[in-house]
This record gives C-alpha cells, structure tokens and sequence, in this order.
C-alpha cells in the first residue's frame, strides 16, 4: 500500500531541537564523504561579526527531513492500525532509481537530491552494488569502527557483529502465490536456532534522487507481524552473510544475499547495503508523542529528531558511494 501523494499529513510540531555542530570532520568533509586530502588553513584579511540565523533569529524548518518525518509519521499512526499489530520497520536503501523505459539511471532536471511523489513516475530502485562496492562500504565502515573510540571523535562509538543466516519463505496457505504474503522464517546459522518468524507488510515507500552522487536512496517503512512456523516446504530460501554495524539508535547492515529458487536453478548473488532504526518501540512511542503540546518540547519533538539523524545516516552513506554501481 502505497501512500497517495495528497494524503500526507503536515503537523504544526516545532522543529527538533538541533545537536551542536562540530567542524573536527577529518578524514571527512562536511558532506560525509571521505576527504582524501587535509584541509587547508585560509588567511583572511578580517572575519564576519556574529550573524543571526533569519530576520526573526530562527532558522527555517528543513522541509526536506520534515516530509520524510511526516511520511513515516503517516505510515506509523494512520496506515499501520488497518492491520494486525507488529513490530514498525523504518529502513534506507542505498541503490539506484532506474527508469523502466530506458533501463537506465533516472535523469532529471533538478541540482540537488529531491524527494519523488509516491507513483509519479514509472521507475524501479535497484538496490544491488558490485563487489567493489561492497568492499569500498566494508573498508570504510571497519575504518570508522576501529577508530570510533577515540576521545576526539565528535560521534558515539561503532559496534559490529558478523552474522549468517538464511531466510525460508512459505505461503500463509497452499493456494497462496503472492511473494507479499509469504511469511518468512530466519534461521541463525551460527546457532541453529530460528531468530524470527514474521510476515512483513510493507506499508509505503519514498524515493530519493540524488543528481550530484553516485547513487540514490529509498526510505521504506514496513510492517512485521510475528507468525507461527508454517506447516510445509519453503518456495525460496536465500542466504544473507550480514555485517552489522550499530551506532547509537541506527543499524548499518552490509549484506552479501545468495537466493535461489530451486535446487536446479542458479544461486543469485546481490550485495545490499540499509541503514534502519534499530528500536521499533521507541520509533512508534516518539511517533505517538510527536507534536503533543501537553509535552515537553524535548519529547514531542523526539521522533523529528530521530528522523533528523536517520536522514542524515543515509545522506552519508550515498555521499560515500564510488562510481562502480551497477
């Protein structure tokens, strides 16, 4: 189910509280991205007396970070309550809008990363990288985990852990087809043991296009109820060997996902990359607080917040992106 584009609601909330700024960003520049090089001193002759934010001492709401909160927002308080009750999902997807006419990577005549309306355009999000993709996004996120204790670093600490697991697949019913019906069951290879049984409903989607990166992004919110195991024998199975990265409120999972349909038919391997809010009971409690004038400011503007940081997440993780994406 997909949000229409003139449902969205617009709420009057404030807008987050912002977190301080801090400039020590080597080896990374201010758009999140890697900076090969040092950063240069400049010499100037006199410097800017202090400056307001506008004319009213305020800086303007972000209307880029408050559609994507006023999206999810939607998803979570009015479309998931026509279904069974669950577990909220909130992911971003790193990968490529493509228009389905041309196959190719959607052009369009905007500057800068815009957000597409729901169903305006005939396009699918690709969500596959290469190889040495995937190695680029390992490399730097090992990296960053290795070096995330550090007293002067400006950010919370990193924490991985490696994971292998398989997905099974099975139909709510022998005369089920629908691959958006089937309920998946998660096994940890490790362990032997199943960690999940759910049948995840996918509530809507938004595309992000990002002209000036090698690659876009999709923000997608889903539904997981938790199932029984099923009675039968799985449609598809895939494997997913998952390095998972945790920061603060946020997951990063690199993914490699060998999938196949049946013992004769060839493995599939893709290699994903989602950045996804680690706790759904504090994603729909702030969700419920959320402009609540009865509240504190410091609470009914805790899920903008969270978005403002799960959006910032996802901008430099396309920013870090190189070139070879297929």
């Amino acid at each position: 189910m997909v949000l229409p584009a003139t449902s969205a609601p617009r709420t009057d909330s404030p807008p987050p509280l912002k977190r301080s700024r801090h400039t020590d960003m080597d080896p990374y520049n201010t758009n999140g991205s890697q900076n090969p090089s040092q950063s240069h001193s400049h010499t100037t002759t006199g410097s800017l007396p202090p400056l307001s934010l506008s004319i009213l001492g305020v800086e303007p709401l972000d209307e880029f970070i408050k559609e994507i909160a006023d999206f999810v927002h939607h998803m979570i308080i009015v479309c998931a309550a026509d279904y069974p009750a669950g577990n909220i999902e909130v992911e971003a997807k790193v990968g490529v809008l493509k228009d389905k006419a041309t196959g190719k990577r959607l052009q369009m005549p905007v500057l800068v990363e815009t957000i597409l309306r729901p169903d305006s355009m005939d396009v699918r999000f690709e969500s596959n990288m290469s190889a040495q993709q995937h190695r680029h996004f390992n490399s730097l996120l090992n990296n960053l985990t290795g070096t995330s204790n550090q007293p002067s670093r400006p950010a919370g600490p990193l924490h991985h852990t490696h994971q292998y697991l398989k997905d099974s697949f099975f139909p709510p019913d022998p005369n089920s087809s629908s691959d958006r019906e089937k309920i998946r069951v998660t096994r940890d290879e490790k362990e032997g043991k199943v960690t999940e049984c759910i049948h995840k409903i996918r509530l809507g989607d938004l595309n992000i296009y990002s002209p000036k990166r090698n690659a876009d992004w999709r923000v997608s919110v889903s539904l997981e109820v938790p199932k029984q195991h099923p009675i039968g024998t799985a449609t598809h199975t895939r494997k997913k060997d998952r390095l998972s990265y945790s920061h603060e409120e946020f997951n990063i999972d690199l993914t490699q996902v060998t999938s196949s349909t049946s013992a004769a038919a060839p493995a599939q391997k893709l290699h994903e990359l989602e950045l996804e809010i680690a706790r759904p009971d504090l994603l729909r409690s702030t969700a419920v607080r959320r402009g609540d004038e009865r509240l504190p400011e410091h609470e009914r503007s805790a899920f903008d917040e969270l978005i403002r940081a799960f959006v910032n997440n996802a901008r430099i993780l396309v920013r870090n992106a190189i070139d070879e994406w297929q």
